[in-house]
């Protein structure tokens, strides 16, 4: 069933009603046709204008969007993606665990023209108590020891698969073999601590997992394009007037 611009209208305005629920709806080449207010304000923006069009390449970083953009592929492709645990950016460069499901947008021929979808910040301590996340226990863990290794077995066994049923499972799941997929969150982690924190960097390199500064700064460099020292200097809350913020942010993304 089609609807019509009156229903249009009205569902859009329920989910500006949703502070921590983001939604959106993209074409087949991963544009933005539509999000809600939350999104908007997730990313710093303030009009519907400033995203129409856009990909995640736009707004988030490379690491995030290809998150994102493996999620959409799968459901291009017919695959579910339903209670899935994601990284989320902010404007600010920090990340939240959320819960995302996305779906096939189809036209009145039936035939897949784009995908939609809605995420919510989930609060990472109960991550492992929620059934409905597939995997969950094992990003529960990965959080939890981010600065031991934790072998793809160890995973298995806390997720009651085989090691080679897991890594399957999960590469299906998230787009990355599991342990590409911790790095990138300890990537993530540490663009939080050096936004939020005063801590060192050789301290945050520890912190998440890596042997050193030296090791930190090389792995943060392929993902970010910066050494860890100018992203700090660049996003630090303490060094970016608020009522830059979000300009600064746009700029950034459109790099």
């Amino acid at each position: 069933m089609k609807l019509g611009a009156p229903s249009e209208a009205a569902l859009g305005e329920l989910f500006d009603l949703l502070p921590e629920v983001q939604a959106w709806i993209k074409d087949a080449r991963h544009r933005y046709l539509w999000v809600n207010r939350a999104f908007l304000l997730n990313y710093g923006l303030h009009q519907l204008d400033e995203v129409l069009g856009k990909t995640d390449h736009d707004l988030s970083p490379p690491h995030l969007a290809a998150q994102f953009l493996a999620g959409d592929e799968a459901v291009l492709a017919g695959k579910t993606v339903q209670g899935r645990l994601e990284l989320i950016g902010r404007f600010d460069h920090t990340a939240s665990w959320s819960f995302t499901t996305k779906r096939q947008v189809r036209d009145a021929k039936g035939r897949v023209i784009g995908t939609t979808g809605i995420t919510r910040v989930l609060d990472a301590a109960q991550i492992d108590q929620r059934e409905d996340i597939r995997l969950g226990v094992v990003i529960s863990m990965m959080t939890q020891r981010l600065g031991k290794a934790v072998t793809n077995a160890e995973m298995a066994k806390a997720a009651g698969m085989s090691s080679r049923a897991f890594e399957r499972t999960f590469l299906r799941e998230y787009g990355l073999p599991p342990q590409q997929y911790l790095k990138r969150l300890r990537i993530q982690t540490a663009c939080r601590l050096l936004v939020d924190t005063r801590e060192s960097i050789a301290s945050i390199a520890q912190r998440c997992g890596f042997a050193d500064q030296s090791h930190l700064t090389r792995e943060f460099r392929r993902v970010t394009d910066a050494t860890p020292a100018a992203y700090r200097a660049e996003y630090a809350a303490a060094n970016v007037p608020s009522a830059a913020v979000s300009v600064l942010s746009t700029q950034k993304r459109k790099r």
